[in-house]
């Protein structure tokens, strides 16, 4: 287990930022996690340490949610998520990470742009699309996997569709709550778990449940038009941090 101020100091702010994004105040925002822990500790070792706190996030969040989704979004997306995932694990010795993060952010950032200055009539909610619902979803799986990058391209296609905002939030709830379960299973056969990981998160825990719950609380007051405008910003800024850290490390190598 870790006893380090420095890790401590990166550590609570990357656990706050999660909690309150998987509450569903900023959404993509919890993406920042693991870079924050990464400053302190190997990426690796930061991934392996956030996914137990993720889990008991997503507990959180489902017990709020559980009766608050659009299931005609989840039954396209999360079986193509599934598959991501597996694709994700079968290709894990050749796909390069810094690429997915590029390529995602730049994806990110298109359409965070297109729904501010383009045709104003994509603004207006979507119709459901089976095969859209597919693509993104097999992309959220197979990033999420390789790169804990699954949330934008899980909003590109929920976004949208202008769902209620509760019911936008929740059914992102679900989607990555059973994302992050079926991970479980590649992450143990890859190494990524180890006793003083899950001693360090356990340290967490109570912060983890304190900022969900908050930003369960927060969603739930604000405004759906500020919900909605802050949502595409956090894609934005999210696109943004994803295309320089792709971006810089493989112009390095």
């Amino acid at each position: 287990m870790f006893t380090e101020f420095a890790f401590y100091a990166a550590a609570i702010p990357a656990v706050a930022v999660a909690g309150l994004s998987k509450g569903g105040f900023g959404g993509a925002m919890g993406m920042l996690a693991v870079p924050i822990l990464a400053l302190v500790i190997s990426p690796v070792q930061a991934a392996g340490i956030m996914l137990p706190i993720l889990l008991v996030m997503d507990a959180i969040s489902l017990y709020f949610y559980r009766r608050i989704f659009d299931r005609p979004t989840l039954a396209v997306m999360l079986p193509a998520s599934i598959v991501g995932i597996a694709v994700g694990w079968a290709t894990a010795a050749y796909v390069k990470e810094d690429f997915v993060r590029l390529l995602v952010g730049l994806i990110s950032i298109v359409f965070a742009l297109n729904y501010w200055f383009g045709d104003r009539l994509r603004a207006l909610p979507a119709r459901p699309n089976g095969a859209k619902g597919s693509f993104w979803g097999l992309l959220a799986g197979f990033t999420s996997f390789v790169s804990h990058a699954g949330a934008p391209p899980f909003q590109m296609y929920a976004l949208p569709l202008r769902l209620d905002k509760q019911v936008f939030v929740g059914t992102s709830v679900i989607f990555f709550a059973v994302t992050n379960a079926v991970k479980l299973i590649p992450y143990f056969f890859l190494g990524q778990f180890d006793a003083a990981n899950l001693e360090t998160a356990a340290v967490l825990f109570p912060l983890a449940a304190l900022t969900t719950v908050l930003g369960i609380w927060i969603v739930r007051v604000m405004d759906q038009t500020v919900f909605y405008g802050l949502s595409y910003l956090f894609v934005m800024l999210i696109g943004l941090k994803l295309t320089w850290d792709g971006a810089l490390s493989l112009l390095a190598h």
